[in-house]
């Protein structure tokens, strides 16, 4: 059974780094967490766990804004939420992420009109009152 859902990925930049993100030129990420928040339509868990390969150095490949930053020894993923929906939510969970952060302009929202879909935020508990679920990182790794 494919599973279809949006996802925020909790990011830790462990110290400040700069990256360059394709045609958004170079950033500044100072050290903290961050929220970015994505959707997988089309099949969600492997998405995800494309996520934390890449954060393991085991994808080469940059297909999206947020393999840039990624791929970087500097960032782990501590945490990912998500919400099991057929039908796109991330625009939605941006807005909401927005409300509790401060965003990276123009970060992974080329497809749509949101300001950006990289918040960077205070903590990640937040998630869970608005109606995500806290998946277990080792069973994505060992499935």
């Amino acid at each position: 059974m494919v599973i279809r859902g949006s996802y925020c990925l909790c990011i830790r930049v462990k110290d400040d780094i700069k990256v360059n993100v394709g045609a958004l030129g170079v950033i500044t990420f100072p050290n903290g967490l961050y929220i970015y928040v994505g959707s997988a339509l089309n099949s969600l868990m492997p998405r995800l766990s494309r996520h934390l390969k890449t954060n393991k150095g085991q994808g080469k490949a940059i297909h999206w804004h947020i393999d840039y930053i990624l791929r970087r020894p500097e960032v782990e993923v501590e945490g990912i939420y998500i919400t099991v929906r057929a039908i796109r939510m991330e625009c939605e969970l941006a807005s909401k992420v927005a409300e509790r952060g401060v965003s990276v302009p123009r970060f992974g929202c080329s497809d749509c009109s949101c300001p950006s879909h990289l918040y960077r935020v205070d903590d990640f508990g937040f998630l869970a009152k608005i109606g995500l679920e806290k998946i277990d990182l080792d069973e994505l790794t060992s499935s």
